[in-house]
């Protein structure tokens, strides 16, 4: 488990761990775009870090909020890239509104789902009937990522039924997903597109990550004991860990760069950073205060400060240099000297550029 000795009430610093995480948890809450996989292509390293967890005796569970998929899909695509997945590991945003607007309508009910396959049968599982149509007289209108096809029409005949006042569910509310090809327009988008046709009058019940319902799906899904929420990003993954009361794992292989990492406020903050899902099978190097105040934090060779207009770092860490050491004491004096709020302080010069070029080699 996380060792908190440099943490107080309010998260102050990533944990250090004695053991590996794959050790020390039960199962692992992974996120897929941008740690699993991007675009169609798995993440370097991840296939066979997540065999030597599993090898471990960590299960596996796949949380995505991503909903235009089945289950049963996203087990496949898995299983192509080498990470053999079964359907009942993988939860989606999808099902996770299925099942919040099923305790609210009677069984049988039409919902105008705008989105993927993957929402139109958690939906049909559910009891519900999927139309396409303001004018099919639905009870409620939802809203899951669609992809790059999904249609305009389709984002109108949601304004449609949302403006006629019907019950509005949006999947999540991301408002970009990794590709292939870079970062692209996700679900929360598409949901801004129906705000504004609608005035701003309403907003949304959303089920997907950072929301409780989410963790709910996942937890009665899985029957995590010690979970750990594995992620990329800090607004979805490391703040839907938070909400939930358990430990997260960042990885750097997805939307989360060291500038938002190192200005997060309390509830973005991870307990534990890593480069990619290697972090998984090691154990976290801890970092240390300095005695007194307005002292360094010091990680793997490396000391930051927090200065008076940027943060600080000294030493190289030695030859063999890991880079997300230098960024984890990085995050120790933000957070340190931002407390409850967000630290406003620039990274040292350069260091983006290193800790990208560190990662292009470590791919």
């Amino acid at each position: 488990m996380a060792d908190d000795r440099v943490e107080t009430k309010v998260r102050t610093s990533p944990a250090g761990s004695e053991g590996a995480p794959a050790r020390a948890y039960d199962t692992a809450l992974l996120d897929l775009d941008g740690v699993v996989y991007a675009g169609g292509a798995a993440v370097p390293h991840a296939v066979e870090a997540l065999r030597l967890a599993r090898e471990g005796g960590m299960r596996l569970a796949y949380v995505t909020n991503n909903a235009s998929r089945t289950p049963e899909t996203v087990a496949a695509h898995l299983t192509e890239l080498g990470v053999p997945a079964e359907a009942a590991e993988v939860v989606t945003s999808a099902q996770a509104v299925a099942r919040l607007i099923a305790e609210r309508l009677p069984a049988g009910s039409r919902v105008l789902c705008v989105g993927g396959a993957g929402l139109r049968v958690a939906l049909a599982e559910r009891g519900l009937e999927p139309v396409a149509s303001a004018d099919d007289d639905p009870a409620a209108v939802v809203q899951g990522y669609g992809g790059p096809e999904l249609p305009w029409g389709a984002l109108a005949e949601a304004t449609l039924a949302v403006n006629r006042g019907l019950p509005w569910f949006a999947s999540n509310t991301d408002l970009t997903i990794p590709s292939g090809r870079g970062i692209t327009p996700g679900n929360g988008a598409a949901v801004e597109v129906v705000r504004i046709g609608s005035g701003g009058r309403v907003e949304p019940v959303v089920a997907g990550k950072p929301l409780p319902p989410m963790h709910r799906e996942t937890i009665l899904r899985t029957g995590a004991e010690r979970p750990l929420v594995v992620g990329d990003r800090l607004d979805t993954d490391i703040e839907g860990a938070f909400n939930g009361g358990v430990d997260s794992l960042l990885v750097l292989t997805g939307v989360t760069d060291a500038a938002g990492l190192v200005a997060a406020p309390p509830e973005h903050r991870p307990t534990f950073v890593a480069a990619d899902l290697r972090g998984l099978l090691v154990a976290q190097p801890p970092v240390t205060a300095e005695p007194g105040d307005g002292g360094g934090f010091r990680c793997g060779g490396w000391r930051a400060v927090a200065g008076a207009r940027a943060l600080e770092l000294t030493g190289d860490g030695g030859r063999e240099a890991d880079p997300v050491d230098a960024l984890r004491a990085l995050c120790a004096a933000a957070w340190t000297a931002a407390g409850e709020g967000r630290c406003g302080l620039a990274l040292p010069d350069g260091f983006a550029a290193s800790l990208a070029a560190a990662a292009a080699g470590r791919g």
